[in-house]
């Protein structure tokens, strides 16, 4: 949830001006997800970070109406470090606090001072959350990179909303230890270091920031790691062209790395410089050709002409793994349905009630196929973390297509 908040607060930070009508849904989706944050951080050295028990919540199959399964709350705190979760909730706290800047002073200073007391904690009290509360949070969202990538992200993100040298010499003493030059070359809701190697060549590029000059290079890194046929290649693509990471919420990196694409050569635009993939130059352009084809491929134009966002297009997932698009709703069926009785619906092949219209599924496998089952979470769940970043790189195709 927190990542989430960080991608939409980015989306509005590069592209905000281009959304139109949209911002301000924008800007309350973001203070949704904020007011939660704020509550989850109330007292100092503690984050309430999952409500819930996963394993007995995964055991149903119900809608949240009827839900009646254990609302267990449970923490972080000096005893029970969590320093992933709890930088990256510093690091939405603090991307927030830029997007209300001007429109909501009051709201943006009080993000940025909780923003800084909530990454300070996680800093003096270093661990990973899925170690001290592993048999909550695993195997459904395990810290599987550590939480030097989010302590990073999370000074990247202070150093941008305070502009505190402060933060700046954090990053200068810690960023190798934290992995800035580390060759992991996937951005999601778990490792942020190609996300933080990013924003900090902005401030190299944009402003100058002369310390920073090597996160320039980090970045170019991982621009060069997606491009086919340069030396430093390293992305596998789907026959059909589909960025291709993982077999599990795949979408997610197509996302996450369209936005990356379109916000990085918006950088290098700003400052008249290109990539260098030893000795392919790669232009920005080159960069927005690639995201472009990779959200049109999400958007229908793939071998299957499935539109792997739900309700857009002539052709699209039926049977998404998500309870309260596959059940009947209240209005149809105001009779309670019971925690196992709705696996019988899960399991069918009738296609979803209620269209979860906008939201992006896991998407096809590294063949071009998708079976469409509601089953299989792998390829058919839809997550908040992928649509996010979606927002800001649709944002800036559609301008530059002229459809805003």
């Amino acid at each position: 949830m927190a990542f989430t908040t960080t991608m939409l607060s980015w989306s509005v930070i590069e592209f905000g001006g281009l959304m139109k009508g949209e911002l301000q849904h924008a800007k309350e989706a973001i203070r949704w997800a904020t007011d939660y944050l704020l509550k989850a951080t109330v007292h100092p050295d503690t984050i309430y970070v999952q409500v819930g028990e996963a394993n007995q919540d995964h055991a149903c199959w119900e809608r949240p109406e009827d839900m009646d399964t254990p609302r267990s709350v449970f923490k972080i705190d000096r005893n029970t470090p969590g320093s992933d979760v709890a930088a990256e909730t510093a690091a939405a706290l603090a991307a927030a606090s830029v997007v209300f800047r001007r429109s909501d002073p009051t709201y943006s200073k009080l993000l940025v001072r909780r923003a800084i007391r909530v990454f300070q904690f996680a800093d003096r009290y270093r661990g990973a959350y899925s170690n001290g509360l592993r048999k909550y949070v695993c195997p459904f969202y395990c810290s599987y990179s550590g939480y030097q990538d989010e302590l990073l992200w999370g000074a990247a993100w202070l150093h941008k909303a305070t502009r505190n040298p402060t933060f700046l010499s954090y990053i200068q003493v810690n960023g190798q230890t934290l992995g800035a030059d580390d060759s992991d070359n996937t951005f999601g809701w778990d490792n942020k270091h190609v996300g933080a190697r990013i924003l900090l060549s902005k401030a190299f590029l944009l402003q100058r920031v002369q310390s920073l000059h090597d996160y320039k290079g980090h970045a170019d890194n991982f621009i060069c790691s997606l491009i086919p046929g340069t030396p430093f290649s390293q992305a596998q693509y789907t026959p059909g062209g589909l960025l291709f990471k993982m077999s599990d919420s795949n979408m997610q990196y197509v996302t996450s790395t369209s936005f990356l694409l379109v916000t990085y050569a918006k950088y290098l635009t700003s400052a008249h410089k290109v990539v260098n993939c030893g000795g392919t130059i790669i232009t920005p352009k080159r960069l927005r050709v690639i995201a472009k084809k990779q959200v049109d491929y999400l958007l229908g134009d793939n071998p299957l002409k499935m539109s792997y966002m739900v309700g857009y297009g002539p052709r699209y997932p039926q049977r998404i793994h998500h309870r309260g698009s596959s059940l009947p709703s209240i209005a149809k069926h105001p009779a309670k349905i019971q925690c196992s009785a709705g696996f019988n619906i899960m399991h069918s092949q009738s296609p979803n009630p209620n269209i979860l219209v906008g939201a992006v599924v896991g998407g096809p496998d590294q063949h071009d196929r998708f079976p469409d089952q509601r089953s299989d979470f792998e390829q058919s769940e839809p997550s908040t973390y992928t649509n996010a970043p979606l927002v800001g790189a649709l944002t800036y195709l559609a301008h530059s297509f002229g459809q805003l």
